[in-house]
C-alpha cells in the first residue's frame, strides 16, 4: 500500500487530497483496504514523506529533496544534527547515533528524512558523505592485542581509527600522531588510516600545542617558501620610501602592550596644537608595504587569517622575522606605519582627521602595568604624554557609553608556566585603566577608517571590509529576560534592539554576585561579530560603521583594509572585487572562530593539568550552567569549569527546570540556580576525556 501511495504522490507533487478523494482515485471500496490506506497515510506523515494540513495530505516539501548540510555531533558523538544549506527546510535534522553511517563530526553529508512528528525535531539518516571536513586526525597511538589504533583527541570523533602495522611510520605506542588517508567503508567497521606525522610523546608541550592547532584546522608550520621570503627582508628603509611618507620620527610616540608581547603593531602619540586642540596619533604597522598581494607570505596569511594565542605559545599569522622584527614597532628603530591623525577639541569632539602612510621611531615601550602606575602616581617617564592620552581616552569612553555602547565584563586567566610548559599558577587577569586607554584609541581609529571611504567616495557602494554585529536573536532575548527576572532584575525585550538596554542591566549588576554570570548569559544572547562587505553596523559598540584596521600583524582583514584605504586615497583601481572581498570576510570569520575555540581548549587543558594534583581539595565556585544531566561549576579562583553530575547528588532527586535555569530537589525543595555561589570538592580529573567533576558540599 505504501509503495502505491508514494508512487501516486511523486506523480502528483503539488496535489493536496483528502483520504476519501484518494480512495476514490485509487478505486478503493473495501472497508479493510480503506482502513489500511488511512493507516499508511499517517505512517508516511510520521516518516516525513507526506505532510498533513487539515484533512488534506500532500507530498512533504522536502520529501524528495536532496538535503545536504554539515553534521554537528553533540558530546562524544552519541547523536547530532545536520545544519542544512540552500534548503527550504528551516530546521536542523536530528541524526541518531545509529544513523550516522560513516560520517564524522563536521562532514558535509547528504541526508534523507525518516521521521517527522508534530512538535518534535525532523529526524533523518546520513546516506552519503559529500565531503570530509578533516583530512587529518590527531590523537594518541594505542595497541590492543595485535591491533594498533588512534584514540582521537577530539571527542566528537566518535570512532577509533585502526592503523595497520605497515602504516605506523615509526610511531610508538603513546605517541601523539597525525593520521591521514582515512578509509571508512562501512559503519559496521572502524575507519582505517595511516600515520602521517609523529608530533611527539603524548603530554609533551610541543605535541599538545600542535595537536590543538590541528584539531581546529589551523596551520602551525610555515611552508619553506614563506620562511625564505620573510628572511629576504631587512630593516633598512630606502630614502625614496621615507620621502613618500609623513615623517613623525621626531614626535613622542610610544607603545603600550602586555609584558610578554613580542609583536607591537600599534603606537600612539598626542600633542597640543596652537589653537588649544589636541593632535592624537594612532600609528599602525604598515604590513601591507612588505606583504604584497599574491606573494607567498600574503597567500599564507589569507589561509591563516589570524594569529592564535594558545597558553604559552603564539601561532603567528606572519613569520616571526616580520611579526617580531621588521613590522614590529620596537623602540629606537625607524618603522613604517599607517597613521590616523585626529584633531580633537577639549570635549573629545573630532574636528578633522587624516589617514596617511608615515614613518615613526618609538621613544619607549611601555607595559600596561607601567602605564597604570603612572596614571595612579602621576610620576614616571613621558608622564605628560600619558596623562593627556589617559584623559582623552576617558572622554572618548564616556561619549561612547553615553551613545549606548555595551561594555561586557568577561574575565580571563593568566598562567604561570615552568620551563617545560607545565602550569604552576593561575591568576585572573586584571583589566585596568591602562588597558581601557589603548582600547578607546583603537576603537576611535577603527571607526574613523570605517567611515572614511563611505564619507568621501562618490561611489556609495565602494567595496570595503566591515566588522559587523547584528541585532540579537529575539528568542535568545526572551530567554535572557526570563533569566534576569529570576534573579530579581527586569529587562525590556521590546527595547532590546537598542544596545543601551543591555548596558543598563550590566550597570545594575556591576559589583554584585551575579555580575559574571549575567554578563556571560548576555554575551551568549548576542549574535557573533563577523567580517562582511555589507555594512549593517555594530550593535554591541553602537557604531554605524566599524572595521578592523589596528592589528595587521595578527589579523588579515586589517591588512586588506590597509590596502583598500591606500587604493582609495591614491585613486588606484582596486585589485579585489566585492565577491573576492566577501570570500575573504567569510574565511576570516571562520578562522577567527577556529582560533577562539583553539584558545579556549588550550586554556581548558592547562586548567585540567593544573587541577590534576588537587583532587580532594575544596573550592568556591559559581553555577555557570544547568543541563538535564548535571550542573556546571566555574571555580572562582581560576575559572576552571567542571560538572556536578546528578548521579553524585545523593541527598535528593533533582528536577531540571530549563525555563528558569534551575534544578529543584523533589523531596527537600532545595533549589540551585544559575549564578548561585557554591562550595565544591574536586573528585575527578581526566586529561584524556577533558573532564573535571565536582561534588556539591552542603553549605
Amino acid at each position: 500500500m505504501k509503495k502505491e501511495i508514494k508512487s501516486f504522490f511523486k506523480n502528483h507533487p503539488s496535489l493536496k487530497i483528502k483520504t476519501k478523494e484518494l480512495a476514490k482515485t485509487l478505486s478503493i471500496v473495501d472497508a479493510y483496504v480503506y482502513a489500511e490506506l488511512k493507516h499508511s497515510l499517517h505512517s508516511l506523515v510520521d516518516e516525513g514523506f507526506l505532510e498533513k494540513q487539515g484533512k488534506r495530505f500532500s507530498l512533504c516539501k522536502f520529501g524528495t529533496d536532496k538535503l545536504i548540510g554539515q553534521l554537528q555531533l553533540i558530546g562524544e558523538g552519541d547523536y547530532g544534527f545536520v545544519v542544512l544549506k540552500n534548503s527550504d527546510v528551516k530546521t536542523d535534522i536530528f541524526i541518531a547515533g545509529k544513523n550516522l553511517s560513516t560520517a564524522f563530526h563536521g562532514d558535509e553529508v547528504e541526508v534523507t528524512i525518516i521521521a517527522k512528528k508534530y512538535g518534535k525535531n525532523i529526524e533523518g539518516q546520513v546516506i552519503n558523505v559529500v565531503d570530509r571536513a578533516n583530512k587529518d586526525f590527531v590523537g594518541v597511538l594505542k595497541k590492543s592485542g595485535s591491533f594498533y589504533f588512534l584514540i582521537p583527541d577530539n571527542k566528537k570523533i566518535h570512532r577509533d581509527i585502526y592503523i595497520s602495522k605497515k602504516f605506523l611510520n615509526n610511531a610508538k605506542i603513546g605517541d601523539k600522531v597525525v593520521v591521514s588517508n582515512i578509509q571508512w567503508k562501512s559503519p559496521e567497521l572502524n575507519p582505517e588510516g595511516e600515520v602521517k606525522e609523529v608530533l611527539g610523546r603524548a603530554g609533551s608541550y610541543d605535541a599538545e600545542i600542535a595537536s590543538i592547532a590541528l584539531e581546529f584546522g589551523l596551520s602551525y608550520k610555515f611552508p619553506k617558501e614563506v620562511i625564505k621570503s620573510a628572511e629576504s627582508f631587512n630593516e633598512e628603509i630606502p630614502s625614496s620610501e621615507i620621502n613618500n611618507r609623513i615623517d613623525l620620527r621626531d614626535k613622542i610616540v610610544i607603545t603600550i602592550d602586555p609584558e610578554d608581547a613580542k609583536d607591537f603593531d600599534d603606537a600612539v602619540s598626542i600633542e597640543e596644537l596652537e589653537n588649544g586642540n589636541l593632535s592624537l596619533g594612532i600609528h599602525i604597522a604598515d604590513v601591507s608595504h612588505y606583504v604584497t598581494e599574491n606573494s607567498p607570505i600574503y597567500n599564507e596569511a589569507i589561509n591563516r587569517s589570524t594569529s592564535v594565542y594558545l597558553v604559552g605559545k603564539v601561532i603567528p599569522m606572519l613569520p616571526e622575522k616580520l611579526s617580531n622584527i621588521i613590522c614590529s614597532l620596537v623602540p629606537g628603530k625607524d618603522r613604517l606605519t599607517y597613521s590616523v591623525i585626529v584633531e580633537i577639541n577639549t570635549d573629545a569632539k573630532i574636528i578633522n582627521y587624516k589617514i596617511e602612510k608615515s614613518i615613526i621611531n618609538s621613544k619607549r615601550r611601555f607595559t600596561y602595568d607601567e602605564v597604570q602606575k603612572i596614571i595612579e602616581t602621576g610620576e614616571g617617564e613621558f608622564v605628560s604624554t600619558i596623562k593627556k592620552l589617559f584623559e582623552t581616552s576617558q572622554k572618548l569612553r564616556a561619549k561612547r557609553i553615553k551613545k549606548g555602547s555595551i561594555n561586557f565584563f568577561s574575565p580571563e586567566v593568566v598562567f604561570k608556566l615552568d620551563k617545560n610548559g607545565k602550569p604552576i599558577d593561575i591568576k585572573i587577569k586584571q583589566i585596568r585603566e591602562s588597558h581601557n586607554l589603548i582600547e578607546e584609541l583603537m576603537l576611535l581609529a577603527n571607526q574613523i577608517v570605517a567611515g572614511h571611504i563611505k564619507l568621501e567616495s562618490s561611489n556609495k557602494s565602494a567595496p570595503f571590509v566591515y566588522r559587523v554585529h547584528d541585532l540579537p536573536d529575539k528568542e535568545k532575548i526572551t530567554e535572557f529576560s526570563r533569566f534576569v527576572k529570576s534573579l530579581g532584575y527586569s529587562f525590556d525585550t521590546n527595547a532590546a534592539n537598542k544596545p543601551r538596554q543591555f548596558q543598563h542591566i550590566l550597570e545594575q549588576v556591576k559589583g554584585t554576585e551575579e555580575e559574571a554570570v549575567i554578563n556571560e548569559v548576555a554575551i551568549r544572547s548576542m549574535a557573533k561579530a563577523v567580517y562582511s562587505t555589507n555594512n549593517i553596523g555594530h550593535y554591541g559598540l553602537a557604531f554605524k560603521k566599524y572595521t578592523h584596521f589596528t592589528s595587521p600583524i595578527r589579523r588579515f582583514p586589517d591588512l586588506v583594509v590597509h590596502q583598500l584605504i591606500y587604493d582609495f586615497n591614491n585613486k588606484r583601481e582596486k585589485n579585489l572585487s566585492i565577491e573576492e572581498l566577501e570570500e575573504i570576510c567569510n574565511h576570516a570569520s571562520m578562522q577567527e572562530r577556529n582560533a577562539i575555540n583553539a584558545e579556549r581548549l588550550s586554556v581548558k587543558l592547562k586548567q585540567i593539568e593544573y587541577l590534576k594534583g588537587k583532587v580532594g581539595n575544596i573550592f568556591h565556585g559559581i553555577v555557570s550552567g544547568i543541563t538535564n544531566f548535571g550542573i556546571f561549576i566555574e571555580l572562582s579562583e581560576n575559572l576552571a569549569e567542571g560538572m556536578i553530575r546528578f548521579r553524585d547528588l545523593e541527598d535528593d532527586y533533582y528536577i531540571f527546570d530549563e525555563k528558569n535555569y534551575s534544578v529543584t530537589g523533589k523531596r527537600t525543595g532545595r533549589r540551585i540556580r544559575l549564578g548561585d555561589k557554591v562550595e565544591v570538592k574536586l573528585i575527578y580529573v581526566d586529561e584524556e576525556k577533558r573532564e573535571i567533576d565536582f561534588l556539591l558540599l552542603d553549605n
